[in-house]
């Protein structure tokens, strides 16, 4: 397709669906030359038509492709980690963790080996430079219902100065759209799936890899015995079906204790969350504050951001106290801090307090 002078060298992470494609030939029209890479993260067939499909659309662009084996490097820094938090109680957010430490690491890896200067991806967020500061952050995408920028909250400024999401002023329609009108292969491919790595119950693939459910009691917030349940990792923190306790009101889990192998229940009023303690935030659009400062919450991914205040913790934690009650939300999840329409920053939660 035309493009303008190159300004540059630029690896892509392509994944096999639309989004990486119509990136890439965002990225050709605005001049880059642009080098395909698929990192493979499973070796399966379903990574293996990933990675055709991919190649299918380089092909169709003119541009080379390069496929990556990251298998191992993913099994150790994201399904581990994924396998763990469950086996503790908590309720991983797999995927904001392994943005910042597989999929850009291993393509800015890709990008050296193959005399890259940038990296991009196909996020719904975007990137920019502040001009008071200096500092690189992520800004929300165009389209909320489909804006990423809590997932890429994690990202250091030495990842950021290098990556550009082509997709950040975009709607889905629009992309789906460009796809069509280039022809590209996968123009009608359907979105993937939440947690890549699992198909079918999240619950089936924790019991292979060893983590065996222990029932136990169903209490209320007193630690009264309410009922029993068949292991923890059958409920999340916030649910209201299917806890199998008759009541007059409904009832929600609002917490899992591992330790002791309860599941802890409450009435609607109960499941409420007035604030949460991350141990360590990783701060983009602002230096750590030295002090208490107002800012929006998003507790979980889908999440609306709310009003909240930041009171800095330890060396490197925060213990973010909202402005009204919220839906309770879990340790494990993370809090992502935004100033309008830009990520301050985020950490993992680990302490929920109630309402």
């Amino acid at each position: 397709m035309p493009a303008n002078r190159s300004i540059g060298r630029i690896a892509l992470g392509m994944s096999g669906g639309v989004d990486s494609a119509v990136s890439a030939a965002l990225l050709m029209r605005a001049g880059y030359e642009v080098l395909g890479v698929t990192c493979r993260f499973h070796d399966d067939a379903a990574s293996a038509c990933a990675a055709s499909d991919a190649a299918a659309v380089c092909a169709s662009l003119g541009i080379e492709h390069v496929v990556r084996d990251c298998v191992d490097a993913f099994e150790r820094l994201v399904v581990q980690p994924f396998v763990s938090s469950y086996a503790r109680g908590l309720t991983p957010s797999p995927c904001v963790g392994c943005n910042a430490l597989c999929k850009v690491p291993a393509l800015l890896t890709a990008a050296s080996e193959h005399g890259c200067d940038r990296i991009a991806t196909g996020h719904y967020a975007r990137i920019v430079r502040l001009e008071a500061s200096g500092r690189f952050a992520v800004k929300t995408a165009l389209d909320v219902r489909k804006d990423q920028s809590y997932m890429l909250a994690l990202l250091a400024q030495d990842q950021l100065v290098r990556l550009v999401l082509p997709l950040g002023g975009m709607t889905k329609v629009d992309v789906r759209f460009t796809a069509a009108d280039l022809g590209l292969p996968v123009a009608e491919k359907p979105e993937s799936q939440d947690v890549c790595f699992i198909e079918g119950d999240y619950r089936d693939f924790l019991c292979e890899r060893g983590i065996a459910d222990e029932p136990g009691a169903i209490v209320d917030r007193a630690g009264n015995v309410l009922g029993r349940h068949d292991g923890l990792s059958n409920f999340t923190v916030g649910q209201r079906k299917g806890i199998g306790i008759a009541a007059p009101a409904p009832y929600y889990v609002v917490e899992k204790r591992a330790a002791a192998r309860e599941l802890v229940v409450g009435f609607a009023e109960e499941a409420q969350v007035a604030a949460v303690r991350v141990g360590s935030v990783n701060w983009q659009a602002v230096e750590r504050p030295a002090a208490a400062r107002e800012a929006f919450v998003k507790l979980r991914y889908r999440s609306r951001a709310v009003p909240c205040i930041i009171e800095p913790e330890g060396s490197e934690g925060a213990r973010i106290v909202l402005r009204s009650p919220q839906p309770t939300t879990a340790p494990g999840q993370y809090a992502v801090l935004y100033e309008g329409d830009t990520v301050l920053g985020g950490g993992m939660i680990e302490e929920v307090e109630q309402a």
